[in-house]
């Protein structure tokens, strides 16, 4: 066998085995418009004072009175539509940060999107979100 064709099977190897792999992601795909990938219910929580004025895992800085989210993988600058599943109240957050980091919770709500959920008494709540418009971040 020649060396070329051997580079060349090498290859065709890797982009086969490249390929495959590529559909075993367990990363989401989101889109936007319909379709299973762009809703999700779970439980959502908030967090506040604790993190008040340090940086968000896009950068930012955190204002526990604004309206954001953290999600584990939604893109940074995603804007979704949470409604707290409990009183049917809806709001409109933008993704910011990564979290939660409590098993069974898919979603961390600033404590300024949670006081608008109505969702502060309890702490957590059953909430459905849908991704409005995808953003650009990791």
């Amino acid at each position: 066998m020649s060396l070329r064709r051997a580079v060349r099977e090498t290859l065709l190897l890797w982009i086969v085995v490249g390929t495959a792999l590529q559909g075993c992601s367990t990363t989401p795909r989101y889109r936007v418009g319909g379709g299973m990938d762009t809703v999700q219910t779970g439980i959502a929580s908030y967090y506040g004072s604790k993190y008040h004025g340090r940086k968000t895992a896009n950068g930012e800085v955190f204002d526990m009175y604004g309206v954001s989210a953290a999600h584990k993988d939604l893109p940074f600058g995603t804007r979704i539509e949470v409604t707290n599943l409990n009183n049917n109240k809806k709001l409109i957050v933008r993704i910011n940060d990564r979290g939660p980091f409590v098993k069974g919770r898919i979603l961390d709500l600033s404590y300024g999107a949670a006081k608008e959920l109505d969702m502060i008494e309890s702490g957590t709540a059953p909430v459905r979100i849908k991704v409005l418009e995808l953003g650009e971040g990791r």
